[in-house]
C-alpha cells in the first residue's frame, strides 16, 4: 500500500493543466474518491454504537484475534492516513474539491468531471487506490476496537462514545443536506482529526 505525503509537503500535487492541452483527459468523477473515503471515516465513527449495544451481547460469541491495544493503534493510524487523504484532497481542488462554478453544485454522481493530464490522472488512481485500502483497514480496526469494547478489555466513559456519535452525524448531515463536494471534503478533513483525536482519547482506557 503506498503511504499518503506528509502535511505541508507539495508532493501528490497537481500542477493547473490547460484544458486545451492535447493530452488532457476527462478524469473520474472525484465523488468515486470522496464518498469511500467518508465511508472510511464512518467506520470509525460507528464505534459510538458499542455504548448502547453491548448490553446484548450473547455469551458464545467467538473471540477478538488481537489484543485490544494493537487494534486501537492501528485504528489510529487509520485516522492519521484519512486525515493525509483530505488534505491531499484539498490541495488538489481542481480534481477533488469543486473548483470553480463546481463548488456551489450538490454532492451526487455525474456533475463534476474536469480534464487533467497525465499528473492528474495518476494522482486520482494513486489515491483510490490509498482510500481503499484505509477503507478496509479502518473497518476491520474498529470492529475490532469494537469487541475489545464489548468483551471489557477497554471501558471508556459514555462521553467518549457520544463524541464518536458527534462525528457520526456530521457525517450523516453531509449525505442528508446534499452538501457541496468542496464542503464535503473540508468537512470530512475536520472529521478525521476529531476522529484522530477520540482514538487517542481511548487508548488511554486500554489495558496495559
Amino acid at each position: 500500500m503506498s503511504l499518503p505525503s506528509r502535511k505541508g509537503s507539495d508532493k501528490g500535487t497537481v500542477k493547473p493543466q490547460d484544458p486545451r492541452e492535447p493530452d488532457s483527459r476527462i478524469a473520474p468523477d472525484p465523488f468515486t474518491a470522496v464518498l469511500p473515503a467518508l465511508a472510511a471515516l464512518g467506520a470509525i465513527a460507528s464505534i459510538a454504537a458499542i455504548n448502547w449495544t453491548a448490553e446484548e451481547r450473547t455469551p458464545d460469541r467467538s473471540k477478538a484475534k488481537r489484543k485490544a491495544a494493537t487494534a486501537i493503534r492501528e485504528l489510529e493510524t487509520c485516522c492519521l492516513g484519512l486525515s493525509e487523504i483530505f488534505r491531499r484532497f484539498q490541495r488538489n481542488p481542481k480534481l477533488f474539491a469543486g473548483e470553480g462554478s463546481q463548488g456551489s453544485s450538490p454532492l451526487k454522481f455525474g456533475v463534476h468531471g474536469v480534464r487533467v493530464g497525465p499528473d492528474g490522472s495518476r494522482l486520482f488512481h494513486q489515491l483510490m487506490n490509498d482510500i481503499a485500502s484505509m477503507l478496509v483497514l479502518a473497518s476491520q480496526n474498529a470492529f475490532d476496537v469494537m469487541c475489545a469494547v464489548e468483551d471489557g478489555e477497554v471501558e471508556a466513559p459514555e462521553t467518549l462514545y457520544f463524541a464518536f456519535g458527534e462525528c457520526q452525524e456530521r457525517l450523516n448531515k453531509l449525505i442528508q443536506t446534499r452538501a457541496t463536494l468542496k464542503v464535503a471534503v473540508d468537512s470530512g478533513a475536520e472529521i478525521a482529526e476529531r476522529l484522530t483525536h477520540l482514538v487517542r482519547e481511548l487508548k488511554k482506557y486500554r489495558p496495559d
